[in-house]
């Protein structure tokens, strides 16, 4: 089973020079924020952004709200398979990492790995097997999101993932436009409100197939709850300074691809139905094109399906069981 594949780790600068790699899904957040005539405002804007709320909520001993600065890695995961022929390599995923540089000490500290996901076997998953059960008046596949559960597992387990990061990962998104949140009494001291799910989403299930559970916190100042997906114990793992990177980086991605929600003029009540149809919300100066996103997904869970899952179908399910078998 090991000799099957492994993974190897590239990381991209995310600056405001940044230009996406070949390999990169174009519907990624910050992909698609570096394309078009304005690339280079959107980039600086976006980082002026996060620097600010990062300021924001580390208020101690910041009278002036600059003492820190947000650095951002994208990891790039590559997926290479042991037998020789076509389609050897395929680009896994790729998730943000995050450092923060305090400009009192010059100390560099490491933030979360994770933050934002993106998976060219999600786009498959959700842009051609759902839509295909949905069409056929099928109900959705009970194996739905197994294989890529597991290659996610697989990876977080594996040499590549270990030798650079010593915590497990964090991905935070968007809440469910499907769902009702209920605001609790739990208050967190950077996470901030705790609000809980009325029912699971699919998408929770399909993190949950990826060993990821789920809680929802509003941070002091945001407009929203935000979901967060993680292994072990989110409020106990982490550092003040790590959960606040994750939180002012996701946080200003949300505000660009769902200003409706996350850039609402007034915050999420204690009984909360997100809705993209609301029209009292601010609009970010950043150029972001959701409706080419949609579209992109569509052809590229169509682009796996032609690299990865059919040309290695054998090979995945033979792993995929073998690994059933191994963690059992």
């Amino acid at each position: 089973m090991a000799d099957d594949f492994t993974f190897s780790i590239t990381t991209t600068r995310f600056d405001e020079n940044y230009t996406p790699s070949e390999n990169s899904r174009a519907t990624t957040n910050f992909a698609n924020l570096a394309r078009g005539e304005h690339r280079q405002e959107n980039l600086r804007n976006t980082l002026t952004m996060i620097n600010q709320r990062f300021n924001d909520l580390a208020d101690w001993d910041n009278p002036n709200g600059d003492r820190y600065a947000v650095e951002l890695e994208i990891i790039s995961v590559q997926l290479e398979f042991a037998a020789e022929g076509a389609d050897q390599q395929f680009p896994l995923l790729e998730v943000l990492d995050i450092w923060v540089v305090d400009r009192h000490t010059g100390e560099r500290h490491h933030g979360i790995v994770g933050n934002n996901f993106s998976s060219y076997v999600r786009d498959y998953d959700f842009s051609v097997v759902l839509p295909a059960a949905k069409a056929s008046g099928s109900a959705i596949p009970q194996d739905f999101g197994d294989l890529h559960g597991k290659l996610f597992e697989h990876f977080l387990d594996s040499d590549a993932y270990r030798e650079r990061f010593t915590a497990a990962p964090v991905i935070c998104i968007s809440v469910s436009t499907s769902r009702t949140y209920r605001r609790t009494g739990n208050h967190h001291p950077i996470l901030g409100i705790e609000y809980q799910q009325d029912a699971p989403a699919l998408t929770d299930e399909y993190f949950g197939k990826m060993g990821l559970r789920a809680r929802y916190f509003m941070p002091r100042g945001s407009a929203a709850p935000f979901a967060f997906y993680f292994r072990g114990d989110l409020l106990g793992d982490y550092t003040p300074l790590q959960l606040i990177g994750t939180i002012s980086a996701m946080e200003t991605f949300q505000k660009i691809y769902r200003p409706e929600i996350y850039n609402a003029n007034s915050a999420a009540p204690a009984v909360y139905q997100p809705t993209l149809e609301q029209n009292d919300y601010s609009r970010t100066q950043i150029a972001y094109d959701r409706v080419e996103r949609s579209q992109l997904a569509v052809i590229q869970g169509k682009f796996t399906e032609e690299h990865f899952i059919t040309p290695h179908k054998d090979t995945l399910e033979r792993w995929a069981s073998n690994y059933a078998v191994s963690i059992a």
